[in-house]
């Protein structure tokens, strides 16, 4: 299964969790939820994936973490927050550089209307 189809069927998956739980809830609980849709899906989810850094030539273990990353091929950031500004887009493609993956997705679930909120970031590699 190629990055468009696992992000077609994840849409699918954040659109029943949203429409299950609504907003106002913690990332962590969002992202358990999500772990549990994907899986159904018979799908391979791994959540809170270390990611190093790679500065010239040192490997650099700083504490960053892909929320959830499935199939080992497409990195889902997940948010509960007011407002995704700028710089949580910037973060996710950071991750996709950093990882070498090619398609990610931003998803704020702390909102109204989560078509709105959900964004596809694809890095240019």
């Amino acid at each position: 299964m190629g990055e468009n189809e696992i992000s077609f069927e994840v849409r699918g998956c954040i659109f029943k969790v949203y429409n299950n739980l609504g907003p106002g809830l913690l990332e962590s609980a969002y992202e358990a939820a999500l772990i549990y849709e994907i899986r159904k899906l018979d799908l391979n989810v791994r959540s809170q994936v270390p990611l190093p850094m790679v500065y010239e030539d040192a490997r650099v273990d700083v504490g960053y973490r892909l929320d959830l990353l499935i199939e080992e091929k497409v990195i889902v950031e997940v948010k509960s927050i007011e407002c995704l500004t700028e710089v949580h887009h910037k973060q996710l493609i950071t991750y996709l550089k950093l990882s070498g993956k090619k398609l990610g997705l931003l998803v704020n679930f702390n909102s109204d209307t989560i078509s709105n909120n959900i964004f596809r970031k694809v890095n240019g590699l």
